[in-house]
């Protein structure tokens, strides 16, 4: 038994037993927050380093998870609508897990208990919390909670969602002061992030419409700039699929003329109604037309089936206002990617409209450029009628009267040819003025064009050149349906002295004068036999008796073939 001395001696020493203890535990508690502070420090910095947003955002989320020493963590950015969430972002939570529970959360229970009340939640039992209704299946269990909002300045970002503390603990209001400082760094970030993809989004919306205006006005092909659109648009986008569809002729459609990306091919060369389409919102509102998931869009016909594992989409006209879409531009991401925010769908907005002056540019140039052509045309028609021809008349007329005075038979005969040439070159002269001064619309299709066009697909089988003449309105006077008749004609008539005439020279010869249109095709070869088959010359023969002409075969005095067919043209 201790003496009352003893007694007296240990009690100071347990004393200072205690306070020891008390500094040891003191000392590691600061060493502890010195630790936990250079880790914040390191997650601030790490955060700070990143300016790709989907990049911060998993970097926050991280760092989260292991400032609080939490098992799972979670970011929810806040949509739009401002009570549900656009995007998720995991940690600790496996791909088969996520495969097994299903669509990400959208905001309801505890997640959207801290969405309608932007506040710091700590629960020890997130069951125990009056908001919560439960765990979809396969999800892991969560007890312990911690949620803070995370703010831009003085909007709502998104909320940092934190379960399950490792070793069994509950978060403390050291984790939910930590978790707050984070959330304050990871705002700035995020802002940062967002302030540095919008200016490399508008430098790339630049070079892309630099782009496509220098292909415009260097005369590119039609095609090619409109892929060049496709293109560009899929890359500011970032999105899996875009197309480029173009209105036709009388307005009541729209048929996808490119498209690239995922499953092009099942776009490309679909004729669209201006209703029931995205793209057909789109070009008759001249508005664009936004849709969350393209694959379930009750406005949108879901045949042919196109937008296979694609989910948001936009639509957008190329041009501003109605009556003024050239076009329409349509982007669309996979399913599981977030939908097009305001701010990208003013971008694409901005860069069709763009798109559309550049078009509209290109199309002045031509038209300049046409004008200016036409009136070279006109100039050059001009000093024919008016000094190649009346001084070509005037040789003639003069070698007329000469030729009286010419005694000697032979030598007034070849005066009368050479006056005959003459006149025959007048003709050829105003046929030429007339194909340089009448170009309609559509000149390339006019029936002087496929005359030409036509001889000279089949000079290669005939072996020689025939020369051709045209002479009178044929483009404005010969209507289409005739026009068909007479190229047909034409065809079959060369074709035949390719293959039987033996000829190597031959003559095309086109006349309107107002009333009917005549085709002359004449050559120098063996002629037309008299038991030979004729089963062309009768399809000619009928072409012209069902427009109420005649098909002659007069026979020239110097042999070959001559085959003259004529009809009626209406007059106005």
């Amino acid at each position: 038994m201790a003496t009352p001395e003893e007694r007296r001696i240990r009690v100071p020493q347990l004393k200072l037993d205690e306070l020891l203890e008390e500094l040891q535990a003191r000392i590691n508690a600061a060493r502890g927050a010195r630790d936990r502070v250079h880790s914040l420090l390191e997650a601030v910095l790490s955060v700070g380093r990143e300016l790709d947003v989907e990049q911060v955002l998993h970097s926050i989320v991280e760092s989260a998870a292991v400032l609080v020493d939490a098992q799972y963590a979670a970011l929810g950015v806040i949509g739009p609508d401002g009570r549900s969430l656009s995007a998720f972002h995991t940690v600790g939570v496996t791909e088969q897990q996520i495969a097994g529970i299903g669509h990400y959360p959208e905001g309801h229970g505890i997640l959207g208990e801290v969405i309608r009340n932007p506040q710091p939640l700590r629960l020890e039992k997130i069951s125990q919390h009056p908001a919560s209704y439960g765990f979809p299946p396969h999800h892991p269990a969560m007890n312990s909670f911690l949620g803070v909002p995370i703010r831009i300045r003085d909007q709502v970002f998104g909320n940092l969602y934190l379960t399950e503390k490792r070793g069994g603990l509950e978060f403390d209001e050291e984790d939910e002061a930590v978790l707050s400082t984070l959330a304050v760094a990871a705002g700035v970030a995020i802002e940062n992030a967002r302030l540095y993809e919008d200016v490399r989004l508008r430098e790339r919306q630049l070079l892309a419409n630099t782009e496509i205006t220098y292909s415009l006005m260097v005369g590119s092909e039609r095609t090619e700039t409109l892929k060049l659109i496709a293109e560009r648009a899929r890359e500011l986008m970032r999105s899996a699929l875009a197309a480029v569809a173009m209105p036709s002729a009388d307005g009541g459609s729209l048929t996808v003329e490119i498209a690239v990306g995922l499953d092009a091919e099942a776009h490309r060369g679909l004729v669209l109604p201006l209703s029931g389409t995205l793209m057909g919102l789109a070009s008759s509102t001249a508005a664009p037309v936004v849709s969350a998931d393209v694959q379930h869009d009750e406005r949108i016909c879901p045949e042919p089936a196109r937008f296979q594992g694609l989910g948001p989409a936009l639509a957008v006209p190329i041009g501003t206002g109605e009556g003024n879409v050239r076009g329409v531009v349509l982007v669309a991401r996979e399913a599981e990617r977030s939908g097009f925010s305001d701010k990208l769908t003013e971008m694409l907005q901005g860069f069709a409209a763009q798109a559309a002056i550049a078009m509209e540019l290109a199309e002045r140039r031509k038209d300049a450029e046409q004008i200016a052509v036409l009136q070279d045309r006109d100039r050059i028609a001009r000093d024919l009628h008016d000094l190649a021809i009346q001084r070509i008349f005037a040789t003639g007329m003069t070698l007329q009267s000469a030729g009286r005075l010419i005694e000697s038979p032979e030598a007034a005969e070849r005066v009368r040819r050479a006056v005959n040439d003459l006149d025959e070159t007048i003709k050829i002269i105003r046929s030429a003025i007339f194909g340089l001064r009448v170009r309609p619309a559509g000149a390339e299709d006019g029936l002087r064009s496929r005359v030409v066009r036509t001889v000279g697909e089949n000079t290669p089988a005939m072996g020689f050149a025939p020369s051709v003449r045209i002479e009178g309105l044929v483009d404005t006077d010969v209507p289409r349906e005739i026009a068909d008749h007479v190229v047909a004609v034409l065809s079959e008539a060369l074709a035949n002295i390719a293959r039987h005439a033996h000829a190597d020279r031959a003559q095309v010869v086109l006349t309107a004068d107002g009333h009917e249109v005549t085709l002359t095709v004449s050559d120098n070869g063996v002629g037309i036999p008299a038991d030979g088959r004729r089963s062309g010359l009768l399809n000619m023969a009928e072409r012209a008796e069902q427009l109420g002409g005649h098909l002659d075969l007069p026979r020239p005095d110097g042999g070959g073939a001559t085959l003259r067919w004529r009809v009626p043209v209406p007059t106005t």
